[in-house]
């Protein structure tokens, strides 16, 4: 059981799919985040990175060895037990038993949202998301978003 259960947060932290939360969810969401550190979060996003280097779109810019991946995979599941079954505890107790095993699932899918925005509000990073403004034809986005005259 805890193996799936950890399987559903690892596609939820990867976003697989909205979760609709409940109240219990959202108490297990909250203290994820909050009892994640920055080191968490920054195993979080190489675990994601790892994981993702291994779609065929990825492969030809991006990849990991399948030794730092199953670091990434050991550091990761280190950090799910660790919250799950002792950070956490109550909150996913609750959790499940009032909202059932996708509890967990949003609970992770929150804490890889707020891990992704971490990353992505890196200064090197942010800098690097604004190279793409260079790249847009502003002038054909501009006439797509025209309201053509009736």
């Amino acid at each position: 059981m805890l193996k799936q259960i950890l399987v559903l947060a690892a596609l939820a932290a990867a976003f697989a799919s909205p979760v609709q939360a409940g109240p219990y969810a959202d108490d297990l969401s909250r203290c994820l985040v909050e009892k994640t550190t920055p080191a968490d979060k920054n195993a979080l996003i190489r675990w994601v990175i790892a994981v993702t280097t291994l779609h065929p779109a990825v492969q030809p810019i991006a990849r990991v060895e399948a030794e730092a991946r199953a670091r990434a995979n050991q550091e990761t599941a280190r950090i799910f037990e660790r919250l799950l079954t002792q950070q956490c505890l109550d909150q996913t107790r609750q959790a499940v038993r009032y909202e059932g095993a996708a509890a967990i699932q949003g609970g992770f899918q929150t804490l890889g949202q707020v891990a992704m925005m971490e990353l992505f509000a890196d200064p090197t990073v942010a800098a690097a998301l604004g190279e793409l403004d260079k790249a847009i034809d502003v002038q054909k986005l501009r006439e797509a978003l025209q309201t053509p005259d009736k």
